[in-house]
């Protein structure tokens, strides 16, 4: 039965995450996204990318910086997970440079940057920017800060560089948190 369950949100993710890729018209109102995933799955965040074609540099990343085990962990964990397309957005090398073990320390800090603590939902994160008269800051994992708002109907978040990411695809839940699909990596400050 759990092998079944664990099949049906696997195959519920890889759906959504194919969408992702087609032209849709968006949303009427912010207040109502349309959610790629709204059940809770069975699987764990670090389950969900392992299933996906998309994910595949990402749980690459992830593996190389020793963070399967805390995303697997109870959480929960709200992620603004990069796509492959998003890391090929980086300069070349950078990720083959990133994954070397000389580099676990920056590669792990670039990764907790997309992490937030606890489970935001598209709905929340929107509540969120419109309390905040327009932006809404979120603490990641790693310590800095993201900056939420509304453009149009999609969630654009501004990392520490003052780059952006836009949210391609919301509420994909799993067992210990939320993914929340994002079009380009996001960068913490150096320092």
């Amino acid at each position: 039965m759990k092998k079944l369950m664990t099949t049906a949100a696997v195959a519920a993710f890889s759906l959504a995450l194919a969408s992702c890729g087609a032209a849709e018209a968006p949303p009427a109102a912010p207040e109502a996204p349309v959610a790629a995933e709204q059940t809770a799955a069975s699987g764990t965040i670090v389950d969900a990318a392992v299933a996906s074609p998309d994910f595949t540099t990402l749980v690459a990343a992830v593996q190389a910086a020793g963070l399967a085990e805390t995303l697997s962990s109870a959480g929960p964990f709200t992620v603004f997970a990069p796509t492959n397309a998003a890391f090929a957005k980086l300069p070349a090398g950078t990720v083959e440079n990133l994954t070397q073990p000389a580099q676990r320390e920056t590669l792990s800090g670039i990764l907790t940057y997309h992490v937030v603590s606890g489970r935001v939902s598209a709905a929340d994160l929107i509540s969120q920017i419109q309390a905040g008269g327009g932006t809404a800051t979120l603490t990641t994992v790693q310590g800095g800060r993201l900056t939420a708002r509304l453009s149009g109907s999609s969630v654009v978040l501004t990392d520490a560089a003052g780059g952006t990411s836009t949210v391609t695809a919301t509420d994909l839940n799993q067992s210990n948190g939320v993914i929340h699909v994002i079009d380009t990596v996001l960068m913490p400050a150096q320092g």
